[in-house]
């Protein structure tokens, strides 16, 4: 069982020789403990998981990884799903979830789905594989430091998971009209997709990163307890090693390489940017159909509100609540949220930075999910076209669609959730709305 180790009390340690972190959500500055296998530490302004500790994470990782790649191998080489209508039939195979939207002049929405399912993943796992056979048999070099960073920047994209949830619900959709069977690949995929989160929570980043180019020292004037910016300082968001900021703003980690600042350059300004432009092609997306199913050859154009309407009146309750929540829902709520926390990030408010903080971390989670509807045409375009018999085409909604969950996605990552913790009066009401 994991256990937090709370880092409350070795903040009052001044020790420069201790390995400190700058906690890359809320920039309080701590000392990390000794840590056994199962066991977490946390910031104790936020409760930001700083560390994770595992039981031989080289080889757990590794083992992980292999099979992963076994899986999406056997996913890659068999058929994924049939189906049958009237004496015809038809079965696909994984990638055409991709390469049919090609032939339907969808290149980006194929390019977007191929990399979040197939290729984006594959090249996390051969970079793990590679990586901790290195620090197993071999000595890591430079270049073994980009890949670790790799690492960090494609956790976001791979989207697996979202894929065989998108499968499950394309498959309710038309199991009423169409005899369905499951492919060796189907299964195949869906346990690609566990491995796969297991392999990136698996990842021991902390003690990889001291693997690859150890632990060099704080600086000197580093003080535990207390923000790091209001120090000259920053923590680096990939590997973790804390720096002082140089004054003619050209910092990089002298561990990893990533650029450093002590907040994302225009932040807000970046985040506005792409909410904007998710807000305007939002529109677009729910007025203009997402696909076009046609049967018998009368045919019938599906906005995301009129699929959810569709599901309902034929009895599928809990798919239209699933698409509903991810296409409607999750997209809505994640515009509003990100742009009150731009708006208010600089105001004292009378929310408290921490329930800001976890709204953020909400928004960041479930912005993915917002595929499923995207997931869903690509099986559906791919599986169904059976000529005037029955066929399913991709709407001009699709790319807007997609395009809103990527800038979404995009604007979460460039949002510096560092700035709610700026505002000392804002920090000041809330401690005093503790005391009372």
């Amino acid at each position: 069982m994991k256990q937090a180790v709370s880092l409350q009390k070795l903040d009052k340690n001044i020790n420069g020789q201790r390995r400190l972190r700058a906690c890359h959500e809320c920039d309080w500055v701590s000392a990390l403990p000794r840590l056994h296998a199962g066991e977490v530490a946390q910031c104790p302004r936020c409760q930001h998981i700083l560390v994770r500790r595992h039981y031989r994470p080289a080889q757990r990782s590794l083992a992980l990884a292999i099979s992963a790649v076994i899986a999406l191998l056997i996913a890659v080489s068999f058929p994924f799903v049939s189906f049958s209508i009237k004496g015809i039939g038809h079965s696909i195979e994984i990638e055409q979830t991709a390469s049919m939207l090609l032939s339907f002049e969808q290149p980006i929405v194929a390019i977007v789905v191929a990399l979040t399912i197939i290729i984006l993943p594959a090249l996390y796992l051969f970079s793990v594989i590679w990586l901790q056979l290195v620090l197993l048999f071999s000595e890591p070099k430079i270049k073994h430091r980009q890949i670790a960073r790799t690492l960090k920047h494609l956790d976001s994209w791979m989207m697996a998971d979202v894929f065989i949830i998108g499968a499950l619900v394309s498959l309710f959709k038309i199991a009423g009209m169409a005899d369905i069977q499951l492919g060796i690949a189907f299964w195949a995929y869906a346990v690609f997709a566990f491995l796969l989160l297991m392999t990136t929570r698996s990842i021991d980043a902390d003690w990889m990163w001291f693997a690859i180019a150890g632990e060099p020292r704080a600086p000197a004037q580093t003080r535990t307890g207390q923000g790091a910016s209001e120090q000259g300082l920053t923590g680096c968001p990939t590997c973790g090693l804390i720096h002082t900021l140089n004054e003619n703003g050209d910092n990089h980690c002298i561990r990893c390489g990533e650029p450093l600042h002590a907040r994302a350059p225009k932040s807000l300004q970046r985040t506005m940017s792409l909410l904007i432009t998710a807000t305007i092609l939002y529109i677009p997306a729910n007025v203009y159909p997402i696909m076009t199913t046609t049967t018998f050859g009368q045919e019938k154009n599906s906005t995301i509100m009129g699929g959810v309407i569709d599901l309902i009146q034929h009895g599928s309750w809990p798919i239209a609540l699933v698409i509903f929540i991810a296409s409607i829902l999750v997209p809505i709520g994640k515009l509003l949220v990100l742009s009150w926390l731009c708006l208010t990030v600089n105001n004292a408010h009378q929310l408290s930075q921490m329930t800001r903080l976890k709204l953020y971390r909400i928004t960041e989670f479930i912005g993915r999910w917002s595929m499923v509807d995207v997931f869903v045409v690509s099986i559906l375009v791919a599986l169904i076209h059976a000529g005037d018999l029955i066929s399913v085409t991709p709407g001009s909604a699709a790319l807007a669609f997609a395009s809103v969950v990527v800038l979404t996605m995009l604007a979460a990552i460039t949002f510096d959730s560092r700035l709610i913790w700026d505002n000392p009066q804002s920090e000041l009401r809330s401690m005093r709305g503790k005391k009372v």
